[in-house]
């Protein structure tokens, strides 16, 4: 492509965004995408037995907020899917969030109503007023023992840290209901799109403004494209500094490894995921694909996640030492003309998917005065 416009390093979510507003606009873009596929971690594909899976782990979208509803229905049908998690504690499965019948079954409580529920969980939690880490913020939620069975050595195996080694906010983003519901999100919209969350990708980057570039490195290949107008980047902040911060310690990142396996059977759980708490495994959860979307075969795949140190970025481990090892990447970023920094691994930051498709709305919009106020353009 020449006379590049809008130089962008990944087709994930922020990347794919981007690129689209971009292009609606006229702007000449180009994505640089190191994988062989676009869609980044919510990149699917259609397996051996006829199954529609993600190749990276389940993708649910769910968000309250309008604009991003609306601009994502832009590009699919969507069908709607409520959520739901159970985890298998004492040889039982209890509903996450934590609930009515999730205390009920643990304890062989008879707990019927709200208000019994929240006595029960103000008798149990350990107060906080401002919990300073993970541990902290679950006992104030939920208490010791629920701590104990669902919350503490998941953290470690998800994690490789006890939740008093992470951010409050890492735990404090799990929801505890007073009542029986049983659904993983509460929010307004909850939805899978139709065929999947390539095909919307593949719907969202069909303009003709816009060139992909796939199994490429940027940083192999980013003196033959620096006559870009801006750059917007969504890969490891660190990585784009070659790792100048990194010399005594380094940002820590977390990854997964999937495990997946072809069984002769209708089903093998109950439920699309089934999480695992304890310590008798030692990986987190089963993902039974063909759940999503009632999915026919005769066949089943289910796929095993081993959270690990090495591999694949995916999460980054928010707590003090990483947040001010990053605080100095961010100061190198600020420093740069016409170069941004967007996503997950580019602000070391977990964003749900519905925050990182806000979020890139979000930034074009601060960026480019043609934005016309509140996306309308968008929808």
């Amino acid at each position: 492509m020449k006379n590049i416009d809008i130089l962008i390093i990944g087709a994930g979510i922020s990347g794919a965004v981007l690129a689209e507003r971009y292009a609606s606009f006229g702007k000449k873009v180009l994505i640089i995408e190191k994988r062989d596929h676009i869609a980044g971690n919510c990149y699917d594909y259609m397996d051996d037995n006829g199954i529609l899976v993600s190749k990276y782990g389940a993708h649910l979208f769910h968000t309250n907020e309008e604009i991003v509803w609306k601009y994502v229905q832009q590009f699919s049908d969507w069908y709607p899917w409520e959520h739901k998690v159970v985890a298998r504690v004492d040889d039982k499965n209890v509903p996450i969030p934590v609930n009515i019948t999730t205390v009920n079954t643990l304890f062989g409580e008879n707990i019927t109503s709200e208000e019994e529920m929240s006595a029960w969980l103000e008798t149990n939690r350990k107060p906080f007023e401002k919990p300073a880490n993970g541990e902290e913020a679950v006992l104030n939620r939920v208490g010791k023992v629920l701590y104990e069975k669902m919350f503490k050595h998941y953290t470690k195996k998800q994690w490789d840290k006890f939740p008093a080694e992470l951010d409050a906010s890492v735990l404090e983003r799990i929801p505890v209901r007073s009542n029986y519901d049983d659904r993983y999100f509460s929010d307004k919209y909850q939805a899978l799109p139709k065929g999947g969350y390539t095909q919307l990708f593949n719907s969202i980057l069909a303009n003709n403004n816009i060139e992909i570039l796939l199994n490429t490195d940027y940083f192999d290949v980013m003196d033959e494209y620096a006559g870009y107008g801006k750059l917007f980047y969504t890969g490891p902040v660190d990585r784009f500094f070659d790792f100048k911060h990194s010399m005594e310690e380094k940002l820590e990142y977390r990854s997964i490894n999937f495990v997946s396996e072809t069984l002769d059977q209708q089903y093998f759980q109950e439920n699309s995921v089934v999480n695992y708490p304890g310590m008798e495994v030692d990986f987190t959860r089963i993902i039974e694909y063909k759940h999503f979307g009632n999915q026919q075969s005769e066949k089943t795949t289910v796929v095993k996640e081993f959270t690990v140190d090495g591999g694949e970025p995916y999460y980054p481990v928010p707590n003090p030492r990483n947040q001010k090892i990053y605080d100095k990447y961010k100061e190198e970023a600020d420093k740069l003309t016409d170069v941004y920094f967007v996503g997950r691994l580019a602000n070391y930051k977990y964003f749900n998917m519905d925050q990182a498709f806000k979020n890139a709305l979000d930034l074009f919009a601060s960026l480019e005065e043609t934005a016309p106020e509140n996306y309308k353009a968008v929808i």
